[in-house]
């Protein structure tokens, strides 16, 4: 397998990274303003303790909409169950994680720590080049 399709070289590496403790408002205007489907939330140490997707801030939305109020913070909201996928995996095991899975992105890591997101689009693209 080539270097061109390890998930290093198909990822975003410049991706929000949220923290628990983010009000939910400003977490939604970052997935918006960026286009992004998902956020890693990182803990005060740097480590993964979940993710926000555009799904988990769908009832803070719905509220503030009827209401005129954002509440609540990113760590009442987010997604503790994370799967992720290593920087070194290629794209084949990252496409048979996504068959596996019915997200739409996934945080990656290299030694434990967040380096960036895959998409799904992104692994299909390398997928078509490659063949």
């Amino acid at each position: 397998m080539t270097e061109a399709l390890r998930v290093r070289a198909i990822m975003d590496p410049d991706v929000l990274r949220l923290s628990p403790d983010d009000p939910i408002r400003a977490a939604v205007a970052g997935l918006v303003a960026r286009s992004a489907a998902a956020a890693p939330v990182l803990g005060p140490d740097g480590a993964l303790v979940g993710i926000l997707t555009q799904k988990d801030c769908f009832r803070p939305a719905l509220h503030a909409s009827y209401y005129q109020e954002w509440r609540g913070t990113v760590g009442e909201r987010m997604s503790h169950r994370v799967v992720t996928i290593d920087a070194a995996d290629n794209a084949v095991h990252a496409a048979e994680v996504f068959l596996d899975h019915p997200h739409r992105v996934f945080p990656v890591l290299e030694n434990g720590a967040v380096v960036g997101m895959l998409d799904r689009a992104a692994v299909l693209a390398a997928l078509f080049r490659s063949g």
